[in-house]
């Protein structure tokens, strides 16, 4: 009995875990937060 509590246990984190990933994946971030500049929004810059 016990042992099956932990497996069930483990099984809900896992799915827990593994959905996490992939609805952080899913979810864009406006800025990747390193120096990239993938995130900057440079429409309202004119070229000189």
């Amino acid at each position: 009995m016990v042992q099956t509590i932990i497996i069930v246990i483990l099984f809900a984190a896992a799915l827990f875990y593994v959905g996490r990933m992939m609805y952080r994946s899913l979810t864009a971030k406006k800025a990747c937060g390193s120096n990239c500049k993938c995130g900057v929004d440079f429409s309202n810059i004119k070229p000189e």
